[in-house]
This record gives structure tokens, sequence and C-alpha cells, in this order.
């Protein structure tokens, strides 16, 4: 059985601000300079999480002070996407897949660790430690850490109580959801699903780990073309995405924004130049892309993940219109791919082409491919 999997429903919150139409504008004014923080980070800028009103899809009391801003950043996202579809009366049969990462460090407590611990010797720095830890993060603090409680908030606010699958892995956990939902639907293991990530950029933890590491961008923000070297500037993005048998979308009278027409993974080891090259080469074969094709890439301007994605989109056949993800709304990590088959889906919706090739090449690993074709 090969069930047509269809995009109905789109919800996506970004430094742009949220929902679909902000995004298409961003989409067709290419000149439009993109909304960057670099201040509070400096040396390095970010793409800040927009003021949005948690209220509209969060009760207040309760529900929101025990999420951190991610969760409470997807879960909101993933509102949107049910609201766009106008799949409300679905969540009771609808599956669930969540790209999450390892949930976000209480900052100002490690910094108050940090600074009574330095003097001590490590005798007592241990034992003060401990209580430190057990005293200073509440119940409900320390298991909001938990990278599956995304999913639990999503189905505990918008009441989705199908399967539920969370998916850690960086931009890799964002490509498999996806596939993994496309898989189940086609094969006839459901109707519906929800299925996105979220990630909160303007956290020192991610920033210096990643700054180790050789890959942010540092100074004025430039598009990814311009950043000699490449160099990532990351974003907050949370994207939720409703996807649905068309025979299931069709009966309920809902319109196709875009069809999926295949999602591909792989995760190359990276140990010679042109593995993440040869690694997307073997998961673009058999695709059948058209002239004129738009591109929309998910790289994160990581230097050596740049350079591979440039040499395969070198080698695709007549390429149309190509757009940067990163550029729009900076570079989202388990959010990236989802964000970008959003954006996808909305170029096809303006008619920008037939077609649309979206990439996702991970910061360490993981290459990803999707076609999205126009409904």
């Amino acid at each position: 059985m090969s069930e047509a999997v269809w995009i109905t429903g789109i919800g996506l919150a970004s430094s742009l601000g949220e929902g679909a139409e902000v995004h298409r504008a961003a989409l067709r004014n290419l000149a439009a300079q993109p909304v960057v923080d670099a201040a509070s980070f400096a040396p390095f800028p970010v793409h800040p999480m927009p003021a949005l009103a948690f209220d509209a899809q969060i009760p207040k009391k309760g529900d929101q002070r025990q999420m951190e801003p991610w969760q409470r950043l997807g879960t909101y996202a993933a509102g949107l996407a049910l609201d766009h579809a106008g799949a409300r009366g679905l969540v009771g049969e609808m599956h669930l897949l969540v790209a999450a990462g390892g949930g976000e460090r209480d900052v100002v407590l490690d910094e108050a660790i940090c600074a009574e611990l330095a003097a001590l010797p490590p005798e007592e720095a241990g034992p003060l430690l401990n209580a430190r830890l057990a005293n200073g993060l509440r119940p409900t603090l320390f298991l909001a850490q938990l990278s599956n409680l995304l999913a639990g908030n999503i189905s505990i606010v918008h009441g989705v109580t199908g399967s539920s699958r969370t998916i850690m892995g960086e931009e890799a956990a964002g490509a498999e959801a996806v596939r993994i939902a496309a898989a189940r639907l086609a094969e006839g293991r459901g109707e519906v699903a929800l299925v996105g990530g979220a990630y909160v950029a303007g956290r020192w933890d991610m920033l210096l780990l990643h700054a180790a590491s050789g890959g942010l961008w540092r100074g004025d923000w430039a598009p990814l073309a311009e950043r000699p070297g490449g160099g990532m500037v990351t974003g907050s993005i949370g994207a939720f995405l409703v996807l649905e048998t068309g025979r299931h979308a069709r009966a309920r009278g809902a319109p196709c924004l875009a069809r999926l027409a295949a999602v591909r993974s792989g995760a190359a080891r990276r140990q010679r130049e042109d593995s993440a090259r040869a690694s997307a080469a073997a998961l673009a074969e058999g695709l059948a892309l058209r002239p004129g094709h738009a591109v929309v890439s998910g790289a994160s301007g990581m230097p050596e993940a740049l350079a591979e994605e440039r040499a395969f989109l070198a080698g695709l056949p007549e390429p149309g219109p190509m757009h940067f993800t990163a550029d729009l709304l900076g570079h989202g990590v388990e959010a990236s791919f989802p964000a970008s088959l959003a954006l996808g889906a909305l170029a096809l919706g303006e008619g920008l082409a037939g077609q649309a090739l979206v990439t996702g090449f991970g910061i360490w690993r993981g290459e990803a491919l999707a076609l999205l074709e126009a409904a």
C-alpha cells in the first residue's frame, strides 16, 4: 500500500513572527533583512524568539510555568499547525513525532553554583554541589529538562492522543521524525500526523558548545553566501507540520499545501572530504526532479557541511530559485528540517516553482532530502 502524503497544516514561529503569511511575505521579498540580535550574546549574533501571545495556545496557569522556553515555543507552533489545518477535531487519532534536544540548563543557577564552589577544596565542593542541585531545582523545573516532555506537553495542552515518539539527534532528528511520520501514513498505518520540533537560540550553554567547535559566525550578520569559510547563526524556531493521507484530507475537504513525494535521510561519517556530498548524492538517486525546481537549503553554515552541500547542489540538474532557511530564520538545529519543509510548501503555494527540493546537512552528521510537489 502506498498512500499519497499531503501537508495540510503549517505551524511556524520564528524571529520573523508567527504563521504562514509572515513567512510567505519573507519568501516574496528576498531583499528584506532578517531579524537579528547582535548585542545580547556578542560576539555571536542570533535570530531571537519573537514576542508571542502564548496564552492563545497554552493555558497560562500551570502549563506555561512548568515549561522551558523551547517547550513553550514548540507547543505553541504545534497549536498553530493544528489551527492552520483545521485539525482540532482529529487530535484523538493523530500520531505525534517530535524532534527534541537535551533540554535547557538554568544558566543563572549554574553561575551561582560555580561562583560558590570556585574557592572550595574538592572534598567540600562535592557535597555542596549535591545540596545546591537538590535545593535549587524544583521538581517541575527538573522534569521539564526531559526531551520527551515536549511531546507530553503537546499531548496535554492540545489533546493529541495517538501514538507518540520523540527523536533526539540534532538536525537528523528533525529529518527522521518527518520521514517516519510520512512512511507510517504512506503504508496505511495511520491517516494524520503532527510532526516537528523547536529550538531557542538565545542560550549561552548551546552557543558556547558550538563556539568551542569553531562553528559560530562572529560579528555583524551576513548571509551564508557572504560568510568566508562559513559559520552558523542560530535561530529560535518552532516548526510543526500536519501530514495527512490524500484520501483522508479529501474526505474532510482539507486543501493540500504541498505533496510530500519523498523523504530520505542518511548519516555519513564524514571522515573523507566528500562523504556528506556522496551521501546526499545517493539519497537523490531516482528523485524525479524537473528543470526549474526550487531548492530550500537547510545548510547550517558549519564550514565543512556548507562546502559539501554547495558541491552537492552544484551537481543538480537545472535548479530554479534557491532559498536558504538559515538566511531567513537562522539555523534551528532539531527544528531546521521541518522549518525548511514549511518554507518549501509555502514557496510552492506562491507559485515560485512546481517542485521544491528540501535539503538538510547536519552540523556533525546527518544528511536529508525531501521532494515536495505543488498541490
